[in-house]
């Protein structure tokens, strides 16, 4: 191989490794709040080894905080692992151990792999959620959500995986299987614990108003999925017996059209409308293979309509009409109140219903330009119009007759005005072993109670068969499930689910403010120094998840004066996925590409730097071997070029009289710094700054090769040009950076240098080289003082030999001059 694949990179990382640790470089404290600045990755769930596409999130925060401690702020960066929940216990089962022993295993492997990166953290503040001394607290914020009646069971229709035999949260289930496993999800009623998120909808909605720094995908994801809509619930009364069933429109101004009744196939009332119709047997058949179908599939608005007729019907209010209750598979109980007014002339899912079952299509809101006709309709009308068929409203515009008729319906009490939400409540009820035990006691003397704060944690017992079973492993584990009720003593049971992963994760960024507190789960007076967390980074894939619920148990705990702030995170950037063979990274595929063999090939900068150079980091990029071997070559040219630097007594003095190359390469010193802090500042362009980098090395190494050819003046420049990219490349590559640097003589750690700042007056061009277009086809070039004036830049212009060329025996009928950037002449 070349001699620049040659340095020395497999004795100079472990040397920095070590070092950074010996001085506790990343280790702060949280007392000390000046200039503070949090920087925090998402925690990994330690279920494997980490691979490349993990390497993007932590790489990525490790070089903001380097950066930061450059930039003079106290930097906290802590880590730790989300370790409770189905990743962690579907690897130990697929490895044959407990789940406890596989977990800490991995996270071992992590924080080796981690540490070869050359990513450090704030180790002392390390949390795993799968510990006591953590899941303690997270029980406690069960109970205080229980207390102000926001934890709640319930029976309810939930996402059931068949292969990892547990409930799945909708927002786990993806097109219609489990994210975890990719298996078909079905429906299944259970009783189950919540989360009443619900009662936080406006707020989540609106806050998003705050979120000034995150991306607007994010903010957009999670305005949907909340999924605000204001309409009426309408009261239909039931032919023929003493109810009434709700339904929810956004509109209310084709009430008029409504031809059937749809119910969603999990709605309570379904058995009690069936019960004694026709073909019962077949009826409670059709209903049960529609509850099998995922919600995702269901909802989506091409999937093949089916349902089936109860025998009932409900009244119409506004003209006394009977109109057939049927139960549809497109509706869902997550939205509304599980049931719809249709309306097959103006929505495409009831027209496709009502074409399928030869149901009537009319028309109330006409095409102003083209009078429709429901016998030839090929497809609903579901824009704005003209009222028809919709009595005293009949000529009314549409938007007018939904103001109108809603206030009719309140009037005559038929219905009243509401807001309802996409957002259900969040279900963490979970049928497994490895999770926080849920803190409820069962007592038939006294009832539901949770257990006492001086009693927890309840701990998580370890001699347990932890394989899937349908039913929660606990409730196998007698000296688990019995113990004594707080208040009589008496026996009593306890709660044998667990807690879905994403509670443990909806707080950990408070506890590492203070890791180690027994007392309580943190300390919110530093906590409300410390945070909102200043950048936050982590993968698209938690914009729904994690970050909603974030979002939720703050505000919760925001409201009980736990902290004193509303929103967890101020800044939010969420970087895409590293891909290989046009796939994202995974065992299954056979495409995962692990750190371990390149650092050990090329160097943990090496990989660093690629994955860093690789592309916008908030985009998905594909994973290239040769790429990382570029970036090798790169480093070595680098290491080559301090290696082989001139002797020069010093940086360039400022305003000192130099030679034209030595000012070139000064100009390009300070524009390279400028580019890269405003790369760094402004948004994590980091490709587009090493690329700057790359350039500047370009021009010192020939100004280099230049200056040992010919000596002149450039020898303090091309010692400020080498400490600068040094410097410079010290977040990205720290490893290499620090022996550099080392090498330059310098004696601290390169990370408690100050960042360069550029010189305003040096990175002014005091020549331009002005293109010159004829006709607007480039045909000269001229170089001329940047204040040169106008009529002069068109003198010279005009004196160009290669011009004239063009011009000669020519009129010009313009001249056309775009200041320090072109020239362009008109000629005839």
């Amino acid at each position: 191989m070349e001699d620049e694949r040659l340095y020395p990179f497999n004795t100079i990382e472990p040397k920095w490794q070590k070092f950074w640790r010996e001085q506790r470089l990343f280790n702060i404290d949280t007392k000390n709040t000046a200039n503070k600045y949090y920087c925090l990755m998402m925690f990994p769930y330690p279920s494997a080894a980490l691979h490349v596409g993990h390497g993007r999130n932590y790489i990525i925060g490790d070089v903001v905080a380097r950066y930061k401690m450059m930039r003079g702020f106290n930097v906290l960066a802590p880590m730790g692992f989300d370790s409770f929940g189905l990743p962690a216990e579907n690897a130990a089962i697929k490895g044959g151990i407990h789940p406890k022993t596989s977990t800490l295993n991995n996270i071992s492997t992590m924080k080796r792999q981690l540490n070869q990166w050359g990513v450090e953290y704030d180790w002392d503040r390390e949390v795993i959620s799968c510990l006591p001394e953590y899941y303690k607290w997270t029980q406690w914020i069960f109970v205080k959500l229980y207390e102000k009646g926001l934890a709640y069971k319930k029976k309810a229709f939930v996402n059931w995986c068949p292969s990892c035999k547990t409930v799945l949260a909708n927002e786990q289930v993806v097109n219609g299987a489990c994210e975890r496993c990719s298996t078909e999800v079905s429906q299944k009623e259970l009783e189950q614990w919540f989360f009443k998120i619900t009662a936080y909808a406006d707020r989540l909605l609106a806050d998003l108003g705050k979120l000034t720094e995150w991306p607007e995908r994010v903010k957009t994801m999670q305005a949907n999925w909340i999924g605000k809509s204001e309409g009426v619930e309408i009261d239909f009364k039931i032919d023929g017996m003493d109810r009434t069933l709700k339904c929810f429109t956004t509109r209310v101004d084709t009430i008029y059209g409504a031809t059937f009744i749809a119910l969603a196939p999990e709605h309570p009332l379904v058995n009690t409308l069936i019960k004694g119709c026709k073909d019962e047997a077949g009826v409670l058949k059709a209903i049960q293979k529609m509850r099998n179908e995922s919600k995702i599939e269901r909802s989506q608005a091409e999937i093949a309509k089916e349902g089936v007729f109860t025998g009932r019907y409900v009244i119409n209010p506004v003209n006394n009409k009977k109109v057939p209750i049927w139960i549809a598979n497109y509706i869902l109980m997550d939205y509304g109140t599980g049931a719809i007014m249709a309306v097959p002339a103006h929505d495409q899912r009831d027209f496709d219903f009502a074409k399928q079952y030869k149901l009537p299509i009319e028309v109330v809101i006409d095409n102003p330009k083209e009078s429709l006709n429901a016998g030839t309709m090929k497809e609903a009308y579901t824009e704005e119009g003209v009222m028809v068929n919709s009595a005293q409203f009949d000529g009314l515009t549409s938007q007018v007759a939904m103001k109108k008729i809603a206030d009719y319906f309140e009037e005559k009490e038929f219905g009243k005005k509401t807001t309802q939400y996409k957002l259900r409540d969040w279900l963490i009820s979970r049928q497994r072993y490895w999770g926080a035990p849920i803190p409820m006691i069962y007592c038939e003397k006294c009832g539901v109670m949770t257990v006492p704060a001086e009693d927890l944690p309840v701990l998580l017992p370890e001699s347990v068969e932890f394989r899937p079973t349908g039913e929660s492993p606990l409730k196998f584990v007698k000296d688990f499930v019995n113990t004594k009720c707080p208040k009589c003593k008496g026996p009593a049971a306890r709660e044998t689910d667990t807690m879905d992963t994403f509670v443990d994760s909806s707080w950990y960024f408070l506890r590492y403010i203070t890791p180690k507190m027994n007392d309580k789960p943190f300390d919110t007076d530093l906590v409300n120094k410390w945070l909102p967390v200043d950048q936050y980074i982590g993968g698209i894939e938690h914009a729904i998840l994690h970050l909603l619920y974030s979002r939720f148990i703050t505000k919760f705990l925001c409201d009980i004066g736990m902290v004193g702030f509303d929103e967890p995170f101020k800044n939010l950037f969420t970087q895409g996925m590293i891909i290989k063979d046009g796939a994202k990274m995974s065992k299954s595929k056979g495409n995962v590409v692990s750190p371990d063999a390149l650092i050990r090939d090329f160097g943990a900068d090496t990989v660093r730097l690629y994955t860093l150079f690789i592309g916008p980091p908030e985009k998905d990029a594909e994973w290239s071997d040769r790429g990382a071997e570029g970036s090798y070559r790169f480093l070595g040219r680098v290491w080559r070029l301090v290696e082989k630097r001139p002797a020069a007594k010093g940086r360039a003095a400022s305003g000192a009289k130099i030679s034209k190359e030595a000012e070139d390469l000064k100009r390009k010193v300070h524009q390279t710094i400028k580019k890269v802090t405003e790369d760094l500042d402004g948004g994590f362009h980091f490709n587009t700054a090493i690329s700057a980098i790359m350039e500047l090395v370009n021009e010192t190494t020939d100004a280099m090769n230049a200056e040992a050819a010919t000596p002149g003046d450039g020898a303090g420049v091309l010692a400020e040009a080498i400490e600068s990219i040094v410097i410079l490349l010290s977040p990205f590559v720290p490893h290499i950076a620090e022996e550099m640097w080392q090498s330059l003589g310098k004696e601290n750690s390169i990370f408690k240098c100050k960042w360069p700042s550029y010189d305003k007056a040096a990175i002014v061009e005091n020549v331009l080289t002005i293109p010159v277009q004829v006709n607007g086809r480039l045909r000269s070039k001229v170089e001329v003082p940047s204040d040169i004036s106008e009529d002069k830049l068109k003198e010279l212009v005009l004196a160009d030999p290669k011009v004239n060329t063009w011009i000669s025996g020519k009129a010009i009928k313009k001249f056309i001059v775009i200041p320090k950037k072109l020239v362009n002449l008109v000629v005839q």
